[in-house]
């Protein structure tokens, strides 16, 4: 019941900001769903394409999502044991919602159902959010388990600290960078935030998209730094995507310029990343 209830949310969520741009369309339905499964291929492939053609402002930016990972994961041990000695006093049912949400399954099932709602409504701002979010599920999937291989960051459960690494071993202790649940839940909620102008909403789907990835983290299943460069894999996807479906169909979210910048904020005792939207 509990997972229908949050399809159900996501699929009414979108519908929601949907109903101004419905409109009929003399298009068949089969016109459609061939058009936009076209479309949904294509958006993986522009988003495996775009760092061919980054340039000063891109590189930068990359650079300052690896620098925030890299001293995030200096003091993996630290907030690992910190976060993991605290996750008692989290409620079972965010726990729950966390494993829940996260998983693959439930991700495709969530974002086939927004699809299909469009579809059958013939509203193609609905159509669109669930093209988005389902490439961008799939792009940044796919990047996520190649990155889990290649790596072979050994999980916090393993007990062989955040520094453990054995390249292509099929073992699942040693597919802990970056996470897939915070990937596909932080993927979902960035798609999803797209369609608010609101900053106060865009940050509580945000939050409802990050419990996945710190739920993880209280399990033991991830290190800290590996969710923090899951977010960022998560943004990027959905921005470039985003952007190549602008081409594609004349409905824009917001009708603004997609600019998102990260930040870097020092201070006595803190360290923090900011994303300015």
């Amino acid at each position: 019941m509990r997972k229908i209830l949050i399809l159900l949310g996501l699929i009414c969520c979108s519908l929601i900001r949907a109903q101004d741009t419905s409109k009929d369309s003399t298009q068949t339905r089969w016109n459609m769903f061939t058009y936009d499964v076209t479309n949904m291929f294509k958006g993986v492939g522009h988003s495996y394409a775009r760092p061919l053609h980054w340039q000063g402002k891109q590189w930068a930016q990359f650079g300052v999502v690896v620098s925030g990972t890299s001293l995030v994961y200096l003091s993996d041990d630290n907030t690992s044991k910190f976060i993991r000695n605290n996750r008692e006093g989290v409620p079972r049912f965010i726990r729950d919602y966390g494993e829940l949400y996260g998983s693959p399954e439930n991700n495709y099932i969530a974002t086939a159902g927004v699809y299909f709602t469009g579809l059958i409504t013939k509203n193609e701002k609905l159509r669109r959010t669930g093209i988005l979010l389902i490439s961008s599920a799939t792009s940044a999937g796919l990047l996520q388990q190649v990155l889990k291989s290649v790596v072979g960051r050994a999980r916090p459960l393993a007990n062989l600290g955040k520094d453990t690494f054995d390249p292509f071993n099929s073992s699942r202790n040693f597919h802990s960078f970056p996470s897939g649940h915070a990937l596909l839940a932080f993927t979902n909620a960035y798609a999803i935030a797209k369609q608010f102008k609101s900053p106060w909403v865009k940050a509580g789907i945000y939050t409802l998209g990050a419990i996945p990835g710190v739920s993880r983290v209280w399990d033991g299943q991830h290190w800290l730094s590996d969710m923090v460069f899951a977010f960022a894999i998560s943004t990027a996807t959905v921005e470039s995507i985003d952007r190549y479906l602008d081409k594609k169909y004349d409905e824009k979210y917001n009708n603004h310029q997609k600019l998102v910048s990260w930040n870097l904020n020092f201070g006595p005792g803190q360290m923090g990343v900011t994303i300015n939207f």
